[in-house]
């Protein structure tokens, strides 16, 4: 056989092995645009007996929506999509390609862990790859597609991502879920114990897909978003409607082609991605918030997001404090209240909103301007103070007067938003109708 020859034999091994995630791949990218790289870069598979054609990853870069992406992708069909130290070479290659050429990442993965019988050495590859997937974190985004069953180190890769996709068949977990769910003394499905759904503490900022075309527009409404930062828009919008109502759904409204991460998590505070009269933003939307370890999380990883993708951050706040509990109060927050500080810093717009109630820690954190924010705007029908309403009547108002007129004493005389306002700690008191007016303005000073 002349050499040609034996290559197009070589090439239909490759296709044979790994037909199935090739075919996931051509799914996601744009037609004809995939180019493998490290195609006959093996992991060393003679150790099992095993010809090389069987790898269990495929790596490459083509285009999604026309823009460029590198693709790492666990072929299933080779040992369940397990990890060797051969691969985790290979994908570091990888990794390093993309931080070099400042290339987004798109991880495929379906994989039930480490392949069995090299020991420590498929331990130090992997301890490799998440240091490199760690360092690649706040230089370019990096994407996850939960494309089936995702165990151990490949679990551990997810955590890595900006944005995790859920497919339907996706199932996310530490351990095998057979495993997990034995010792819980259950019977469970895979999607039971690791499916999107389930994972309501994992604090992912994942989204629930259902195909690889809809990841495809995901990324590409994504790669606008943090490429094209500014857009033409209609500024001098006014919302008459804020004025009768300004819920939580009302002031998400503000936000146009909104992408929610992790709306399977804390729903009381939504993290979203998106743009506001045209622009860019990283928006964190209240609905009435006491604080607990797992919402402060969330904040927290979104900031981060914010300030890695050079996104402004803004925040719709209604927030009463830090929730009084005694599991609260033993938990990790003060060091969630920390790390968000920390995050919060590295992030060079900041925009807040007082919308609803802003009490104690839910003011300092999320609309101070001694924590940073370069705008702070309060509507005129919100509430600033040291105490949400109830607790602040309680223990500042007159005793001798009923529930009630304490109540409404306490909202005129302590947290009216003009009292923050003339101590300077306001830019202004709004009407709700103007607030997509102040948000533009601001958001364009601030991109100048």
């Amino acid at each position: 056989m002349d050499q040609i020859e034996l290559l197009k034999a070589r090439k239909a091994a490759l296709r044979a092995a790994g037909g199935k995630i090739r075919e996931k791949i051509f799914e996601l990218c744009d037609e004809d645009s995939f180019v493998e790289l490290s195609a006959f870069s093996f992991s060393g598979k003679r150790v099992y007996g095993e010809e090389p054609e069987g790898e269990g990853v495929v790596t490459g870069f083509a285009t999604v929506g026309g823009y460029p992406f590198y693709l790492i992708a666990q072929n299933f069909e080779s040992d369940f999509g397990g990890l060797s130290k051969g691969n985790c070479d290979k994908i570091g290659k990888t990794l390093d390609a993309a931080e070099k050429n400042m290339t987004p990442v798109v991880w495929l993965l379906r994989s039930q862990g480490v392949k069995l019988g090299e020991g420590v050495d498929v331990l130090e590859g992997v301890a490799g790859l998440l240091a490199k997937a760690a360092r690649l974190k706040s230089e370019v985004p990096q994407y996850a597609v939960i494309a089936g069953e995702t165990y151990g180190a490949a679990a551990a890769i997810a955590a890595m991502a900006d944005v995790v996709f859920f497919l339907k068949e996706g199932a996310l977990a530490v351990s095998s879920p057979l495993v997990l769910s034995a010792k819980a003394g259950k019977n469970l499905k895979k999607e039971e114990v690791g499916g999107y759904a389930a994972l309501r503490h994992a604090g992912l900022p994942a989204v629930e897909v259902k195909d690889l075309e809809e990841v495809s527009a995901y990324l590409r409404e994504l790669t606008e978003l943090f490429g094209e930062p500014i857009r033409d828009a209609e500024l001098n919008t006014t919302l008459p409607a804020l004025n009768e109502k300004t819920d939580a759904a009302a002031v998400y409204s503000l936000i146009e082609d909104p992408i929610e991460l992790g709306a399977n998590s804390s729903p009381e505070v939504k993290t979203v991605l998106g743009r506001i009269g045209g622009i860019a933003v990283a928006a964190a939307v209240f609905d009435g918030v006491k604080l607990d370890p797992g919402n402060l999380a969330k904040i927290r990883r979104f900031a981060d997001l914010a300030g890695s993708c050079g996104l402004p951050f803004v925040t719709f706040v209604d927030c009463a404090g830090v929730e009084e509990s005694l599991a609260v109060n033993d938990s990790c927050i003060l060091k969630e209240i920390a790390e968000y500080l920390t995050a919060l810093d590295a992030v060079e717009a900041k925009v807040a909103v007082v919308t609803g109630s802003a009490a104690g820690l839910g003011y300092s954190l999320f609309a101070a301007k001694s924590a940073g924010f370069d705008y702070t705007y309060a509507l005129a029908t919100s509430k600033i103070a040291l105490f949400e309403s109830g607790k602040g009547a309680e223990i500042l108002c007159p005793a001798g007067e009923d529930a009630a007129e304490r109540l409404a004493r306490y909202e005129a005389e302590f947290a009216d938003p003009v009292n923050a306002a003339q101590g300077g700690y306001l830019d202004n008191v709004i009407e709700p109708r103007l607030i997509k007016q102040y948000l533009i303005a601001s958001l364009q000073m601030l991109a100048r």
